[in-house]
């Protein structure tokens, strides 16, 4: 592997986001809480007096390149665009992004037809905030689930209340694997720490049960009484 030089290890200090409606700010005020280094970017004075003294803040237009070259965005490894009232403008600055050769590009899309452009003009991650959201709670709402991780090609996590083949006893002894092919990755206790589960784990019926599995066989499991 060649050695890293000073400017590759630069760009990987911070992260710009570009936007600041709601999707925006909540990953900018979220990364600020977890210190990292990040830069918002957004061309509604409005918004930019609103977040003046709580964010890094600069008041740009960043479908110019030439703006985004004088705020320093070459400098940032990865750049967030959360831009969600104008796929034109998403799509101008995410192939400025391109062009200034930013590392890790995360775009939000408003549609799939959206989404398609974005990963064809360079995009690396795709994010649709609002579809996500909706099938998370339509997860939630349908069953005993009280959390929802889709995590990629129809693997998911889940968190839920034990059903009732499953209170007081071990998982050895319950046998969902076998039966139902999802694994359960831990329970929490009331009142207890969350544990890895084990085969000699027993649940209880007031415990919170952790499982993954392909959606298809969550579904199911979770709608057993």
């Amino acid at each position: 592997m060649p050695p890293r030089d000073k400017k590759s290890e630069e760009r990987e200090a911070g992260v710009l986001v570009i936007g600041l409606g709601r999707f925006g700010s909540a990953i900018a005020t979220a990364l600020d809480s977890l210190g990292q280094d990040v830069l918002a970017v957004e061309k509604d004075a409005q918004l930019v007096a609103e977040w003046t003294g709580r964010l890094p803040i600069v008041q740009a237009d960043a479908t110019n390149p030439e703006a985004l070259e004088q705020l320093g965005a070459r400098e940032f490894g990865v750049a967030v665009v959360a831009i969600g009232t104008s796929i034109e403008a998403s799509v101008l600055v995410t192939a400025n992004l391109v062009d200034l050769e930013t590392p890790q590009i995360w775009a939000k899309a408003i549609t799939d037809k959206h989404g398609k452009i974005l990963e064809r003009i360079g995009a690396q991650h795709i994010v649709f905030p609002e579809a996500d959201a909706g099938a998370r709670v339509a997860h939630l709402v349908s069953g005993k689930m009280l959390d929802y991780i889709d995590v990629e090609e129809g693997f998911t996590i889940v968190k839920m209340r034990p059903p009732l083949e499953m209170q007081g006893f071990t998982l050895a002894e319950s046998n969902i694997r076998r039966r139902y092919g999802i694994t359960v990755i831990g329970v929490k206790s009331p009142g207890e720490h969350f544990e890895f589960a084990e085969r000699e784990t027993r649940v209880a019926a007031s415990d919170i049960i952790v499982c993954s599995g392909h959606a298809d066989l969550i579904e199911r499991f979770a709608a057993r009484p």
